[in-house]
């Protein structure tokens, strides 16, 4: 990126923004901020700006997990401790408007008693904030349960059938889309899983993404603590395949440089940045869509674009070379 940078000064004052064409090719959703870069191809050459086609693909996705049962013990405890926070900060509540009511009504009840009553009221909502944050952090798609539904539950892991499980991808911390299912294999059979959502509290130490997954037919034996392999499964998508180097991410999404058909005034080449949907990851790239395998994208040498336009971003593969 440094290397880049420095030929980038010796460009700058050869810059002239220039207007995007208002063919139909061109008008795309793009980032908003910024003129349009334009260099000439020995100025192309000499920041290295690679361009490529992008590749027409449907993939089903296959991503290797490593899976541990949760204990449900872990999961009731924090359950009842979410409840009973939320009952004590509305009791604190109650206590502190009946503290006021009868302050208000010049009763033998001293500011200092109602002051201490508010104070309390705070405290007791502070920490059921704190401890709700916290449940969702952990168990993600549970909180959205109802009572019911979260007894149910409770039932059914009280059985020993019901497992919950917390998958790990290691090294990854972001994922496209989320898996519609998933196996486990447990000592050589595959048992079907299901995926009830993403969690937010990432493994510190895998820096990993984690998955919520139900198994609601456990094999005997399998229990809390157990780790097994995990098998996710996506939903096949369609799209093209773009190198993970040539997407930038801003304010409104992921995106890609493209070169456009019409020249600059002065005859240099210019690019636009294109808004793309990620779809999912596919090695060493990215499945997505908002592309044609027609058009001409940037994949190597994006960062220097951006440096010229001042999106406020650049690709993970050019820091790779600070």
């Amino acid at each position: 990126m440094n290397r880049c940078l420095f030929l980038l000064s010796t460009l700058l004052w050869l810059f002239v923004p220039a207007a995007v064409s208002a063919g139909d090719d061109d008008d795309q959703p793009a980032p908003a901020g910024g003129a349009t870069p334009a260099l000439s191809p020995e100025q192309q050459e000499a920041v290295g700006v690679i361009l490529a086609h992008p590749v027409k693909a449907n993939v089903a996705p296959r991503i290797e997990a490593y899976g541990q049962v949760l204990d449900p013990a872990t999961l009731i405890t924090d359950t009842g401790r979410a409840e009973s926070s939320r009952a004590a900060a509305r009791a604190a509540s109650a206590e502190a408007q009946r503290m006021e009511k009868l302050y208000s009504g010049n009763t033998d009840v001293s500011l200092k008693a109602l002051q201490g009553a508010q104070a309390a009221q705070i405290e007791a909502q502070s920490l059921a904030q704190s401890i709700a944050s916290g449940f969702v952090l952990q168990w993600g798609p549970l909180a959205k349960l109802s009572a019911a539904q979260r007894q149910n539950l409770f039932d059914a892991l009280g059985s020993g059938k019901t497992l919950l499980l917390r998958a790990d991808l290691p090294g990854r911390v972001s994922l496209g889309a989320v898996p519609k299912s998933a196996t486990l294999d447990v000592d050589g059979v595959q048992v079907p899983a299901q995926v009830l959502g993403m969690l937010q509290r990432g493994a510190a130490d895998l820096q990993s993404v984690g998955l919520l997954l139900q198994v609601d037919h456990a094999p005997a034996g399998l229990g809390p603590g157990a780790r097994l392999p995990v098998t996710l499964l996506g939903a096949p998508g369609s799209g093209v395949l773009v190198p993970k180097g040539a997407l930038l991410y801003g304010d409104q999404g992921a995106y890609v440089y493209r070169q456009l058909h019409d020249k600059s005034a002065d005859g240099k080449l210019q690019y636009a940045p294109v808004m793309v949907k990620l779809l999912q990851p596919s090695g060493d790239a990215w499945l997505v869509a908002g592309l044609d395998d027609d058009e001409l994208i940037v994949t190597h040498g994006a960062g220097v674009l951006w440096s010229l336009q001042g999106l406020g971003s650049f690709s993970a593969e050019e820091e790779d070379h600070d």
